[in-house]
């Protein structure tokens, strides 16, 4: 998706929360809890049914652990960093390298070989049904930013795909940061990840440690604010945080956050870039996907350059999409934390 496009992305959430999911559960089969699945001794692979009951409070079971999946490309990230691989993936996989042509794998991809999936839809709006079925889909899992509504599944074929395989939604709004990790820990460990695995566990320590550094900083420096940002060529977005996983965590630890006044669907504010300095800040985290204009290539806007925090070179990646694994969100906290801590008080 080209960058230009970002301001359409943005609202996508509410056209998809009224464009509704009339067809979302439809080939869900109701069950027990998920606490049955047992591993079989040698192999690390589940035997008997799979059952797990997804953010929506749908429940599926299967006859088997699935192996046929399909997903979100940050969610396919966040399974493979628990050894858990999938057949296909949706969402922006693959980026054009602005020097050789080539195609590379996105932030998004994470640690994923995107050469080693099936890419059904790299931009916004695409989904090869067709591929879909060929891989023969035993699940599909997405992320979930409104309720009901499997993130990145086009509007228009939403209906229909969905009907196609069992799928299951985790929340990445409406929830923070160790909520989110838990759940894609809970769905990684019944599709047979092994959660007490070395590097899992130092993970998961790593992030434990992350956090009370970030919250160490933020008491030390409660002075400082930050301001959540993502730029398209028309408009400036600034986010509100605790409408999103990663921020409302982070607003917890005590990081102290612009409040924008959010449009109607209470995510973010337009700016435009005549009214860039409406709220000052002293950090500023920008949108680093793709479809996102980034901070290097904000020179031909004049007031992005006579923001304090620009001048003073205070301006951090933000992860806007998580994935929701302990070893990448680690990272998360602490850079957050180290900016936080060497910041000057400029806004």
């Amino acid at each position: 998706m080209p960058s230009n496009a970002r301001a359409t992305h943005l609202t996508r959430r509410g056209l998809l929360a009224a464009g509704g999911a009339l067809g979302l559960g439809a080939a869900l089969v109701a069950c027990g809890g998920d606490k049955d699945d047992k591993k079989s001794s040698a192999s690390g692979e589940k035997s008997g049914p799979w059952k797990f009951t997804d953010d929506r409070g749908k429940k599926v079971e299967l006859k088997s652990t699935p192996k046929n999946i399909v997903a979100f490309i940050g969610t396919a990230a966040a399974l493979h960093d628990y050894g858990i691989e999938v057949k296909g993936v949706f969402g922006p996989t693959t980026v054009k390298d602005p020097k050789t042509g080539k195609d590379t794998a996105d932030i998004q991809a994470g640690d994923l070989d995107v050469t080693k999936v099936k890419n059904l839809g790299n931009v916004w709006g695409t989904f090869n049904i067709e591929e879909y079925l060929k891989l023969e889909p035993e699940v599909l899992v997405s992320a979930m930013w409104d309720k009901d509504v499997l993130w990145y599944l086009p509007p228009q074929s939403h209906d229909k795909i969905v009907k196609l395989a069992p799928t299951v939604a985790l929340w990445a709004a409406n929830t923070t940061m160790p909520k989110a990790l838990a759940r894609h820990a809970e769905l990684a460990e019944s599709l047979g990840a092994d959660l007490k695995a070395k590097k899992t566990v130092d993970a998961k320590a790593r992030f434990e440690k992350a956090a009370a550094s970030l919250r160490a900083a933020a008491k030390a420096r409660p002075e400082i604010r930050v301001m959540i940002g993502s730029a398209s060529a028309e408009l400036f977005y600034v986010s509100l945080a605790k409408m999103s996983a990663d921020t409302a965590y982070f607003e917890e630890l005590g990081v102290k956050f612009v409040k924008p006044k959010v449009n109607a669907q209470g995510y973010f504010e337009e700016l435009s870039w005549e009214n860039l300095d409406t709220y000052p800040a002293d950090i500023i985290m920008m949108d680093n996907r793709s479809q996102a204009i980034q901070p290097g290539d904000l020179k031909s806007k004049p007031t992005w350059g006579q923001l304090p925090a620009v001048k003073a070179g205070q301006v951090i990646p933000r992860f806007t999409e998580p994935i929701y694994s302990y070893d990448k969100c680690a990272v998360l906290l602490e850079d957050l934390a180290k900016a936080i801590e060497n910041a000057k008080k400029v806004a």
